[in-house]
């Protein structure tokens, strides 16, 4: 239980997914946005979206409202956020700028930042002249900055409008702890850290700064984020004992990664590409470039069974259940079942998830995805009630939504190729004769349902001396137009008499 995770605390649980507005977003994001969700709506929290875009010049358009999409599509709708307004808005960085400098000069003034006037082209000569440069306690004081210039200098640069920085000055060999609800107690020697910049030329604070400050003024508890983000741990621990004190930190959790099917390294969206899969939630059009991203929305995947993927990757219940609905995973979620390793990526388990869902769920609850599937290739339904009942005949043959076109499309519409290929080799007169006696028997036949017209099937093939088998792949074929399909009779009760009778007529001409 999640209980523990509350011992000595009195603030109430808030969590908060922050994303930068770059681009598309990768099922890893959409993880830890489940994983904050869940953990929040385990006790009772709040779950906040705040949009940090302080870096303009990533800024993508069109990228905000894209996340916000997806999280909808997941069910994973935000308490709080630019969308859905809250006690502690403005919820987009760009639009708290102003707070951000008075906590940066806070820093120089008790010591712990100072003002650098480098410029960018000194800055590039420095790194051509150092290898691996590293602007830090080492080499600070061969560099332009508040620590080098005496007071008077530094002011007159300041009024003068001088373009700076605004840099944390990392102590000497010091351990820098926290512990880390996943990992245990995480250790770093802040000699290995560089001077990471807090506000930048343009007055906008980095992620480093930025973060501190708004957990602390949006009171979040507890923070969520990729293990990718350790190493810039410890400046976010002397932050927070800088400004605000160490006890007031939120408790943290590095989520493992999301690994490459092989395991070698972070799964990107350059391995989907490579390997034919989606990495990203929904479909991403990069306005800059016009290429497009496939996600699996579109891929043909249920928001239940995406979501339900996506928990199990990294986090168990601790059962051989793998099947959870969104409140089965809120009601057993627990940090203490999250794995410290990485969890390979597999699409054909995530594909498996997605035909599992759809066997499971109710099919009105998809059958507008599939109706307007079936549109594309200009099979437009108009019957309702005939869709869902198709729909439930062939569901458990379904893994993705597309699936469907090719399972229920022969149900609305005349196949276009039938493999005629397929009965040819056994097919014969006797044959020939059977099924032009069928058709008749079909169109005298009084009742139309799939039990009858089986009985009267087999009855008229003992009639002729026939094995029903012999008969029952080249009937599927005459009606479907391949070998596939559910039941061969539920399918002619379904499409009816005159249609079955006309398929049929249609293939015994080119049989004959």
């Amino acid at each position: 239980m999640n209980d523990h995770y509350l011992c000595g605390m009195s603030k109430k649980v808030r969590v908060r997914f922050a994303p930068s507005p770059t681009g598309g977003l990768h099922l890893g994001g959409v993880r830890t946005v489940l994983f904050n969700y869940l953990f929040a709506k385990n006790l009772g929290g709040d779950f906040i979206v705040r949009i940090e875009d302080t870096d303009q010049t990533r800024f993508v358009p069109g990228a905000e409202e894209y996340i916000f999409n997806c999280l909808q599509w997941c069910g994973l709708e935000p308490d709080e956020s630019p969308l859905h307004g809250g006690p502690y808005a403005p919820y987009r960085q760009s639009e708290r700028k102003p707070l951000y400098r008075q906590y940066a000069e806070q820093l120089i003034k008790d010591g712990y930042a100072y003002y650098a006037f480098d410029t960018a082209e000194e800055l590039d000569a420095k790194r051509k002249e150092v290898a691996n440069f590293q602007y830090s306690q080492h080499t600070r004081s061969g560099m332009r900055n508040s620590l080098t210039l005496s007071e008077a200098e530094t002011q007159q640069l300041l009024a003068d409008g001088v373009q700076h920085v605004i840099r944390i000055k990392m102590p000497a060999d010091v351990e820098v702890k926290f512990a880390d609800m996943i990992r245990g107690e995480v250790s770093f020697n802040s000699s290995l850290v560089d001077d990471k910049v807090l506000l930048k030329a343009d007055a906008m604070p980095t992620y480093h700064l930025a973060v501190v400050v708004d957990d602390y003024l949006m009171k979040i508890s507890h923070a969520f984020r990729g293990e990718e983000w350790l190493p810039s741990a410890p400046v976010h621990v002397l932050l927070w004992q800088y400004l605000f004190g160490i006890d007031n930190m939120p408790q943290w959790a590095h989520l493992p990664l999301i690994l490459k099917p092989d395991g070698n390294g972070k799964l990107s969206k350059r391995d989907g590409d490579r390997l034919g899969f989606p990495v990203f939630a929904m479909d991403w059009k990069d306005p800059k470039n016009e290429e497009m991203t496939t996600g699996f929305k579109e891929r043909g995947f249920l928001p239940e069974a995406f979501v339900n993927m996506l928990a199990m990757l990294g986090w168990n219940a601790g059962t051989e259940q793998e099947i959870f609905s969104m409140d089965e995973l809120i009601a057993k979620f627990s940090m203490d079942r999250v794995h410290k390793g990485g969890a390979k990526f597999d699409y054909e388990k995530a594909k498996w998830y997605n035909g599992e869902w759809i066997k499971k769920l109710d099919v009105s609850s998809f059958r507008f995805q599939v109706s307007g599937l079936l549109a594309e290739k200009g099979i437009v339904v108009a019957d309702d009630e005939k869709l869902i009942k198709v729909l439930n005949l062939v569901k458990d043959r379904c893994t993705l939504l597309p699936d469907f076109v090719q399972q229920a499309a022969f149900f609305f519409k005349q196949p276009e190729t039938v493999d005629i290929a397929a009965i040819q080799p056994k097919w014969d007169e006797k044959k020939q004769l059977f099924f032009a006696e069928a058709i008749r028997m079909f169109e005298q036949s009084a009742l139309w349902q799939a039990a009858d017209l089986e009985a009267s099937f087999k009855e008229l093939a003992a009639a002729n001396q026939l094995k029903p088998g012999e008969l029952m792949l080249p009937l599927r074929i005459m009606l479907v137009g391949g070998k596939f399909g559910p039941g061969v009779f539920e399918i002619a009760e379904l499409i009816g008499k005159a249609e079955t009778v006309s398929r049929i007529k249609a293939v015994l001409t080119e049989l004959g």
